[in-house]
């Protein structure tokens, strides 16, 4: 990170920290969110396979910009830029995965691979209307929205960093303070409950604070579908423990360095900063694939 912030600046310094300061602020809030919120869900879930995009979550995210467009035109997405966005954004897409759950759980109690078909099958959806509307759109209005919907690390607003990281914060001390709970759902839902711990309500919980990181995370810097993933893949192999006390540090580490580590790279070497969302999912998903398919019981 300090090599990102303060490598081969020229001209103005002030100028260029403020740049690089803000690209660093979206590293950390990007890393932290993905990493956590994965290694949750694989803890909740029982299956390092999945992810939270499998909820539909990436997907909700392109709707809303695309039915924004197609109703507004390209020129909405600028002149909404700012924290309220970013808020509403984050509400309606927490909102959706609260009452997926409370249905789910509390009505059909239909369990958790209930909640992860319907989240597949959603996400189906949701891809299908966005797919169709982007097809109604016209071709600069489609260029616009294009570009709102890669990860954008390098143009995040100042201004909605300290919000991100008081809820980064927030979560990060529920998590910690709860992070005994999480090796104790490791074990399942009859040893978890035998040993006191509320399943379902500790799940819920959980859930919902996943749905909360990961919602801010794409509204903020856009969708990563395979970033947390990676990270939370290599944490198991490097951590060396089960135990979340190690393994939720170890990922938001290693998120932390893929970031700043890869911004460097390309900013600094190969003048290509704005690859590095495209490369990390490349990677990300050729690891997914290799261990899907290397993994014969998921």
């Amino acid at each position: 990170m300090a090599g990102y912030l303060g490598w081969n600046i020229r001209g103005n310094f002030e100028f260029a920290m403020q740049l690089r300061g803000a690209t660093a602020g979206a590293m950390l809030v990007a890393a932290f969110a993905q990493a956590v919120a994965t290694v949750i869900f694989h803890t909740v879930t029982a299956n390092r396979i999945l992810s939270p995009s499998v909820m539909g979550f990436d997907s909700l995210f392109v709707l809303m910009q695309t039915v924004l467009v197609a109703l507004f035109g390209g020129q909405v997405l600028a002149d909404t830029q700012g924290t309220p966005r970013l808020v509403v954004q984050t509400l309606v897409m927490v909102g959706f995965a609260t009452l997926l759950y409370r249905w789910l759980f509390v009505r059909l109690a239909g369990g958790l691979y209930v909640t992860l078909l319907v989240g597949v099958v959603l996400g189906m959806a949701f891809n299908t209307v966005s797919t169709f509307l982007e097809r109604l759109l016209h071709p600069t209005d489609y260029d616009l929205l294009s570009l709102a919907l890669f990860g954008r690390l390098t143009s995040v607003d100042a201004a909605q960093l300290p919000l991100a990281f008081a809820v980064c914060a927030a979560v990060g001390v529920v998590v910690w303070r709860r992070r005994h709970v999480l090796d104790g759902l490791l074990l399942g839902r009859e040893l978890a409950t035998s040993i006191g711990i509320d399943h379902r309500r500790e799940l819920t919980i959980m859930l919902a604070l996943v749905a909360l990181l990961v919602s801010f995370s794409t509204a903020l810097v856009g969708p990563m579908t395979f970033f947390g993933f990676l990270v939370a893949t290599l944490a198991y192999q490097l951590a060396g423990s089960h135990q979340h006390a190690q393994v939720l540090p170890m990922a938001f580490l290693l998120g932390v360095i893929g970031l700043a580590g890869g911004q460097f790279v390309l900013q600094h070497l190969f003048y290509a900063s704005g690859f590095l969302t495209v490369i990390l999912e490349f990677v990300g998903g050729i690891v997914f694939l290799a261990i899907l398919i290397g993994n014969r019981k998921l």
